[in-house]
């Protein structure tokens, strides 16, 4: 075979790549120049992304700072300041991000303005570090998510927002989660990747049943109750849009 033609049957048949950052703290190291980024932060920025989403709001702003929020909702008709620290309601907010809050009759045609203690700084980070596209993922809009991937075929990263920069599983076992349903269409050289996709396939058959031994459950339902949060948020496909950053919004691609 001429080496043009090997070439170029080579490039076609060549998979994009997929690694997973478990920590805002990595992000650095990977290349997001030309990749999909996926903001993973299933307890609960981007599961209330996709709740509000599907119930009809016109996009969500994702901002990093409480006065940031505050101070886009004055200037956007309609729209919502809300969002948390440290799992509470942010001070000078009346709505914070459970996804529960942003039904349907609250939500429909308004903008929500949304900052969260680790989500809303991720997807801040990835902008910052040249990411080429960015969606947010959680158990809400798994296949969604998926199948963009699947046909964007381009190189991916998925980005876990943890705790503060510090590891956590449920955003981890969501990235297993994609990988073992898209797996073969990348190729995946990456140890994060295999330790997340291992550590899905373990709990995959009870995930509200294993949701009780992660840390930040307890932050969550002790403190504060919020058990049908948690359950919403480990749920596949309750809320399955796909939740695209253009032009500084989350808007339903």
């Amino acid at each position: 075979m001429p080496a043009l033609s090997y070439f170029c049957s080579f490039m076609a048949n060549k998979k994009p790549t997929l690694y997973t950052c478990l920590s805002p703290a990595l992000l650095h190291l990977y290349d997001l120049r030309n990749a999909v980024v996926v903001i993973i932060d299933v307890f609960r920025a981007t599961s209330t992304i996709a709740a509000a989403l599907h119930n009809g709001a016109l996009c969500i702003i994702p901002v990093d700072e409480v006065a940031k929020a505050i101070a886009l909702s004055k200037n956007i008709n309609g729209s919502i300041a809300a969002g948390e620290r440290d799992g509470q309601i942010a001070e000078g907010l009346q709505h914070g991000n459970s996804p529960l809050e942003y039904d349907r009759d609250f939500i429909e045609n308004r903008t929500l303005v949304l900052t969260t203690t680790n989500g809303t700084r991720l997807l801040q980070m990835a902008l910052d570090n040249e990411a080429d596209t960015i969606i947010t993922g959680s158990f809400p809009n798994l296949s969604a998510v998926c199948d963009f991937l699947v046909k964007q075929n381009k190189n991916v990263v998925l980005g876990c927002a943890g705790w503060k920069d510090r590891y956590n599983l449920e955003d981890t076992l969501f990235a297993g989660a994609v990988i073992s349903r898209i797996k073969e269409n990348f190729t995946i050289h990456c140890d994060s990747s295999l330790t997340a996709e291992l550590q899905y396939q373990q709990v995959k058959d009870d995930l509200h049943g294993f949701a009780p031994k992660l840390t930040h459950y307890h932050r969550l339902v002790d403190r504060f109750g919020l058990i049908e949060d948690i359950r919403f948020c480990m749920t596949p496909d309750v809320a399955n849009v796909l939740p695209l950053y253009r032009e500084g919004m989350l808007m339903k691609g």
